[in-house]
């Protein structure tokens, strides 16, 4: 068995580094020395333990299909829960040094304080969290950022997008798209009510607003994609930000569309934010957009006088198509951020 050296280096321009043994995990191996990266899962599917190993041999084993793009071993995007070292890695963290803790996450108590249904196979669902000794009800995450709820008695986890902003009261809230034969959607529809008790774990993940770019803002939605877009949009009306953004939120049928009434609120809130619907087939006399958000975009980019900053979460299939339109539109791959549903 060969022992590597491992260096993590974050954005703040940090560098940790521990020794990992090739039939460990590159996770694994920075807990045990007493790091803990951002991890929920450690399996694989929730995608919170992201990162780019800049050199170095490694395996990469089982993960959700999805959480990476499909070129992920040309660009070495990984997941540390599933990296297994073949010689010493210099990984690159989308992280800066604060988010490396040293001891492991404790999950949260919650129940359910509000479930119902938005719009075909849409699901708003409300959490209210317990009270604990060091946090009291406060949640600190940052808009974008996805927490993975636990129904214990099932021993099942899913890891889903908040759709609120920090608070003191300890209320999450989300925008769970029902699939068929999901085992948390069976739960959503035949078991869910108010009172059921859930563990919430994290908050992970790195997706959210980038940098101080003076460029105009442009994000895409598909379906409950939409959840990390009304956070940040959330909190961009909460500090008054008077910045130009463009949201394109990406539908099938008009039966599906929902957040209608907030997403409007929040153009009377934020004077330069345009909110577009994007109908793939529309059933009806449908007066808007006609289309993807990938067509809404190529639109978008041929008026636009400056290109923006490209924030895409979403299925797959439509992360990468979107991120190919833009590419070749002349985007920079430094300025498109994703979030992709596994």
């Amino acid at each position: 068995m060969m022992t590597y050296s491992i260096t993590l280096a974050t954005l703040d321009g940090k560098k940790i580094q521990f020794n990992c043994e090739s039939s460990q995990t590159v996770q694994d191996a920075a807990e045990e020395a007493g790091f803990f990266p951002p991890a929920i899962c450690k399996m694989g599917s929730c995608g919170s333990c992201l990162a780019v190993c800049d050199s170095g041999d490694y395996q990469l084993k089982n993960y959700s299909e999805g959480l990476l793009p499909s070129n992920a071993e040309k660009t070495k995007d990984i997941l540390l829960c599933r990296t297994y070292p073949q010689s010493d890695l210099v990984i690159h963290a989308p992280y800066g040094s604060d988010k490396i803790q040293n001891h492991e996450e404790i999950p949260r108590d919650a129940t359910v304080i509000e479930i119902k249904t938005l719009a075909e196979r849409t699901v708003y669902l409300v959490l209210q969290l317990s009270e604990d000794e060091e946090n009291g009800l406060a949640f600190n995450f940052e808009p974008g950022q996805f927490v993975e709820l636990e129904i214990p008695e099932l021993e099942l986890k899913r890891a889903y997008s908040i759709a609120n902003t920090t608070n003191w009261e300890g209320r999450l809230e989300f925008l769970i798209r029902l699939q068929d034969q999901g085992q948390f959607s069976q739960f959503l529809q035949n078991q869910a009510k108010e009172g059921q008790a859930l563990k919430v774990h994290g908050p992970g993940g790195t997706f959210g607003l980038h940098g101080q770019s003076l460029k105009p803002r442009c994000f895409i939605a598909g379906g409950t994609g939409l959840a990390p877009f009304l956070s940040i949009l959330r909190r961009m009306a909460d500090w008054g930000e008077d910045h130009p953004t463009q949201l394109f939120l990406g539908v099938n049928n008009e039966a599906e569309i929902f957040c209608g009434q907030e997403l409007n609120d929040l153009q009377q809130s934020l004077a330069k934010l345009k909110v577009t619907i994007c109908v793939w087939k529309p059933m009806g006399e449908w007066d808007g957009f006609r289309g993807t958000p990938a067509d809404a975009l190529v639109e978008y980019l041929k008026q636009a006088d400056v290109l923006p900053d490209l924030y895409l979460c979403g299925p797959p299939k439509l992360v990468e198509i979107t991120t190919e339109i833009a590419l070749k539109q002349g985007i920079s791959a430094e300025n498109i951020y994703c979030e992709r549903f596994s």
